[in-house]
């Protein structure tokens, strides 16, 4: 049985190190290119797992030299990969990052075989999803899988962790069976339909969240930590002050660790706090699932 299942993304990430992004028009030259393994789900999945959860993970390869090599990383991580399956005519899902000397990062991805990825998929892991304590779901899969994966989820007694990135248009069904609902300020601010920028605002935006119908909601603030809310109680916790390498997996990692700890029956506020030193730990290092840290870092910020 596992802790945490997780049905999303599995990327190849070309990362380019460059002193600055490119004007509309520009070329800039002396960037440095490296590869990792990526796509939110799969990083979130390495990150539980990688905290000692035990972790599934439900998600589509291209038929191509990446593939393999990524489904090998997870697995090598702890993660179960049973439930990940090659797809003819399509390529690996692929991401391009460009990263600046602060660590900030901007991310255009080709979906490729995520978007491959059916409800009839989440139908055939149904058992897997039900026997799992978290499941967690991102939005870089079709809609309408997160969709059924959370019904599922829904028709027992699995908890749902819902992370709207990218953001986009769902119904209030799907944010009604949230708990919690993971967002950063930009995609609270999609969801809200205004500025959400820094610890006040978030603070108030987490507990308008609920509103929408999620059970809980936690809005992550980068280096400020993140806040969450669930029923009356809403709260800030701080990140530990790190140096910062690349922002890629920060997020992910964060998600990961919530997952987990939530898994293990920890309260939302205490799990909220150890999944913002997750975060911080990420960004302490270079790439997405390389990044990923383990509990003893964890642990000593």
């Amino acid at each position: 049985m596992a802790e945490v299942f997780v049905a999303g993304s599995i990327n190849q990430d070309f990362v380019l190190k460059v002193e600055r992004r490119p004007e509309p028009g520009e070329t800039v030259t002396n960037a440095e290119l490296s590869l990792h393994n990526g796509g939110k789900g799969a990083n979130q999945a390495s990150a539980a797992a990688l905290l000692g959860a035990d972790v599934a993970f439900l998600g589509r390869i291209g038929e191509d030299p990446f593939g393999e090599s990524l489904v090998h990383a997870l697995e090598e991580k702890g993660v179960d990969t049973s439930l990940v399956r090659s797809l003819p005519d399509y390529r690996t899902g692929t991401a391009f990052i460009t990263v600046t000397p602060d660590g900030e990062n901007a991310i255009t991805v080709a979906p490729g075989a995520n978007r491959g990825l059916t409800p009839d998929d989440v139908d055939a892991a149904a058992k897997t999803i039900r026997s799992s304590r978290v499941l967690v779901a991102q939005m870089e899969i079709p809609l309408a899988v997160v969709e059924r994966a959370s019904e599922i989820a829904s028709s027992g007694e699995t908890r749902f962790l819902l992370n709207l990135a990218p953001p986009r248009e769902v119904s209030r069904r799907l944010l009604e069976r949230a708990n919690p609902l993971v967002v950063n300020e930009h995609e609270a601010g999609f969801l809200l339909g205004e500025r959400v920028e820094g610890v006040k605002d978030a603070l108030s935006a987490a507990a308008r969240l609920l509103a929408l119908g999620p059970e809980s909601a936690v809005i992550t603030l980068g280096k400020a930590g993140a806040v969450f809310a669930e029923g009356d109680d809403v709260g800030h916790l701080p990140a530990p002050e790190v140096s910062v390498v690349d922002t890629t997996a920060a997020g992910d990692a964060f998600v990961g660790a919530l997952a987990a700890k939530l898994a293990w029956k920890v309260p939302v506020a205490e799990a909220v706090l150890y999944a913002v030193r997750a975060g911080a730990a990420a960004v302490t290092r270079e790439g997405a699932q390389s990044s990923l840290p383990s509990p003893e870092v964890v642990e000593s910020l």
